[in-house]
């Protein structure tokens, strides 16, 4: 049991009563000749009562805790509330965004959005409420320079003082790695050349691409509906994929995750839920997700 922050003495969970002062309701009058009057509400007698008004409230004066996840994530983000979905009731999330560049997206955009000094700054905005651990949420930003860039984002996270640090790419190998996948379709909305430094980072790390698919889209991603994405993965998939990867944390995915796996009959992954599922899986805790592969398999014990 944690002690009082005030006393230092130990907090004792104790039930409060509260009394709301609530408004008597008006008894009944007459217009004089006997009849209610109508501007009045009849009082029937059971209400007249002290305990009427006192209602009681069953609440341990502890307050809950709170585990923290720091996000940085990049400026033109639309998709906050997907991100929460993944989360525990006694997870928060501390987001914030990149600075904004004026570029479509492009590799341009992706590499504009991996600067190390701008992800720093960032992470130190997230240190005030103490988050546990700190992820980058850009799956574009965190491949465009391969292994190495992925490496030197995880570090300037790390330098910038948060306690743990994960990417969306770095997650995504993870990932792969817990569910033995090695082989892999890839669904992406970008341009041909920014899908192709996706196939090159995960090259680096010996996973094959057998199949990849491209919406190239230059901008509004988060718009892209589930029925497009669901046609896309169909499109990429192959008999020889051992699973299928979704790119992008603008793309919608936490509702089709489960069924994609049962219509393809092997694993889903995508950007949001390896991003969540790494930054939850580094404080010891999973994902809140139902028949997603990649959550369903995962053993705490060995992160």
């Amino acid at each position: 049991m944690r002690p009082d922050r005030l006393t230092g003495e130990p907090a004792h969970a104790e039930e409060e009563r509260v009394i709301l002062d609530q408004t008597r309701v008006p008894a009944a009058s007459t217009d004089g000749h006997g009849a209610p009057d109508t501007g009045t509400v009849a009082d029937h007698g059971s209400r007249d009562t002290e305990t009427d008004n006192v209602v009681e409230i069953s609440a341990l004066l502890e307050t809950p805790w709170q585990s923290g996840i720091g996000i940085v994530a990049p400026y033109d983000f639309a998709l906050d509330r997907e991100l929460w979905r993944w989360a525990p009731d006694d997870v928060s999330l501390y987001v914030t965004r990149l600075p904004f560049v004026p570029v479509p997206v492009t590799v341009d955009q992706a590499s504009a959005l991996s600067d190390v000094d701008n992800v720093a700054r960032a992470t130190r905005d997230l240190l005030a409420p103490e988050p546990l651990v700190v992820g980058y949420a850009c799956a574009s930003g965190s491949f465009v320079h391969g292994v190495e860039g992925e490496r030197r984002l995880r570090e300037s996270i790390l330098d910038a003082g948060a306690p743990a640090s994960v990417t969306t790419s770095g997650a995504l190998i993870s990932a792969l790695a817990t569910i033995d996948a090695s082989r892999i379709a890839v669904v992406t909305p970008y341009v041909d050349s920014v899908t192709e430094r996706l196939v090159s980072y995960l090259a680096e790390h010996d996973i094959e691409t057998v199949s990849s698919v491209g919406l190239g889209l230059l901008n509004h991603i988060w718009k892209v509906a589930y029925s497009e994405v669901v046609q896309a993965v169909r499109d990429a998939d192959r008999p020889e994929a051992e699973a299928v990867f979704i790119s992008c944390t603008n793309v919608l995915t936490y509702d089709i995750i489960a069924p994609l796996e049962r219509m393809l009959g092997k694993p889903v992954i995508a950007a949001n839920q390896v991003t969540m599922w790494a930054a939850l899986r580094a404080i010891g805790r999973l994902p809140v997700a139902h028949g997603q592969h990649l959550v369903d398999t995962t053993d705490l014990t060995a992160a």
